[in-house]
This record gives C-alpha cells, structure tokens and sequence, in this order.
C-alpha cells in the first residue's frame, strides 16, 4: 500500500537510524522505570525516555513522509509540541504530589528539603503538608488559629 520502494537509500537510511534512536532512548526510560527503587527515582526516567524517543520518531515520521511526498509534512510538530509540554508538566504534578503525600504521613524516605536563604521567610506548615502542631503555636495542634 504504501510507496516506501521509491524511498532513496539516503532517505531510508536516515529514517531509520531516527527511528533506531528514538526506540533505543525510549527503552533506555523503560529499563529505568524497572530497575530504579523509588518513585523518586522512577519517575525521571520514563520522562526523559519519552521526551527524547518521541522526538526520535518523529523526525524520522517527518523526514519519511517528506520525502515520499516531495514536499514539509510538518504535522509531527504538533504531536512533539504537544508531548514536550505536557511530559515535564506531568513529571512535576506527580512528582509534587507524591512528595506532598509522603510529608504529610511524616515518611522518612522523603527526599529533604534544600535549606532557605538567610532572610528569605520559609512557608507555613499547612503549605508543606507537615502537621500544624510542629510550628510550636499551642492552638495549632487542635486546628483553632
């Protein structure tokens, strides 16, 4: 069905070797996702391994149907526009949820927080999910304020 045989050797090279790539990277993420032991870990991995696969396939999808059809197929862009955005943003929501989550049960394998500037006012307890009784305000403890 498709003209694939009239594809020039440069052209089929190249997209093979995008596609090559962008599979490889994104096997590289799933072996991560498997082999690392926290969520923590995890979840930067297939992240990445996403980004970077997709973009793999997608110019080796842009170069293939460009050739074939002797003009720019650009509607990959919109799928790697679409894929770089949400990615990073997904990461960033679970990875802020689960962090939330894990402070508020008071979890020990929680990654510590880096320390604050001198001068820079740190957020208040409820912000952070810890309990309101840690901030020493005796009232706290019951939830009156």
């Amino acid at each position: 069905m498709t003209h694939a045989a009239d594809m020039p050797a440069w052209a089929a090279l190249l997209t093979s070797l995008f596609l090559l790539v962008g599979a490889a990277l994104t096997l590289t993420g799933s072996l991560g996702l498997l082999r690392l032991e926290s969520f923590y870990e995890r979840v930067h991995a297939p992240t990445l391994g996403t980004t970077l696969g997709i973009g793999g396939v997608l110019i080796a999808s842009v170069l293939f149907f460009s050739v074939l059809q002797t003009r720019p197929v650009l509607h990959e862009v919109l799928i790697a526009v679409f894929m770089f955005v949400t990615t990073p943003i997904t990461l960033m929501l679970l990875a802020r949820a689960a962090l939330y989550r894990d402070r508020s049960e008071g979890n020990e394998a929680v990654p510590h927080r880096p320390p604050l500037p001198p001068g820079v006012p740190g957020p208040s307890p409820r912000d952070q999910g810890e309990p309101a009784a840690v901030s020493g305000d005796p009232g706290a403890a019951d939830g009156c304020r």
